[in-house]
């Protein structure tokens, strides 16, 4: 098992929207639809598919075939695209008025987290 990508964790999170920087997706954006923090990975949502050769489980209602599906994408290729400015930029972080810490872009200084 592969060791974690930073000891805070991952800058993404479900339900982000990141771009791709690296890899055969290159250039795409997309939702993060799961995270995988141990392996320091991410699933993006139209990114990255594969072929799953799956055989016939009638018990199971599953047909056989060959299925496309999302694979996880490491975490050092994607970059999370601010809601604000709507560029890529880096992730920083901001300690609110209320005490709160929130995620913040680099680029413009909004807040990234909802």
């Amino acid at each position: 098992m592969a060791a974690p990508q930073s000891a805070r964790g991952l800058s993404v999170r479900k339900n982000d929207t990141v771009l791709v920087l690296a890899g055969k997706s290159k250039g795409r954006t997309g939702r993060v639809l799961r995270v995988f923090p141990a392996e320091g990975r991410a699933i993006v949502e139209g990114v990255n598919f594969v072929r799953k050769h799956t055989k016939a489980n009638p018990q199971r209602n599953i047909k056989g075939g060959i299925l496309e599906r999302e694979a996880p994408v490491h975490a050092s290729n994607l970059m999370l695209v601010c809601g604000e400015c709507g560029k890529p930029a880096r992730v920083g972080h901001k300690i609110l008025e209320d005490g709160k810490k929130v995620r913040a872009c680099r680029r413009c200084g909004g807040i990234l987290d909802k």
